[in-house]
């Protein structure tokens, strides 16, 4: 079996996300998050988020945390959705990446769902 590449740039960020919300689309615990989402136009601005976050890119403009509150007042969030979202992460960063950059990946993702559980259940 080939080795895996770490995380490089932009061009495996995308990797990535298409294929982190290709599973995420269709997952039964997840799915309904996902069904109305323009993803023309949230695509790219996940991808600027995941750039700024692992490789500090300025690209990023928005608050995802605001924008995820005003979502679970629709759609409640349960501690059970992070850990899946979490558990889709992993598994596909594992599945395509290995080294540094992908264990921070992965443990930014599990750092932010907990923020991001913290603050809906909150609601702020």
């Amino acid at each position: 079996m080939p080795q895996r590449p770490d995380i490089r740039g932009p061009e495996d960020v995308s990797t990535l996300i298409a294929a982190f919300y290709a599973r995420a689309r269709y997952d039964p615990a997840l799915a309904h998050f996902f069904a109305h989402v323009d993803w023309a136009h949230h695509t790219p601005r996940i991808e600027a988020f995941w750039n700024m976050i692992l490789f500090g890119d300025k690209g990023y403009e928005g608050d995802p945390m605001t924008a995820h509150v005003q979502l679970h007042h629709r759609l409640p969030m349960e501690p059970g959705h992070f850990a899946r979202w979490v558990e889709l992460f992993h598994n596909t960063v594992d599945e395509l990446f290995a080294g540094a950059k992908a264990e921070e990946a992965k443990q930014r993702a599990q750092t932010i769902a907990g923020v991001m559980e913290f603050k809906v259940r909150r609601g702020n």
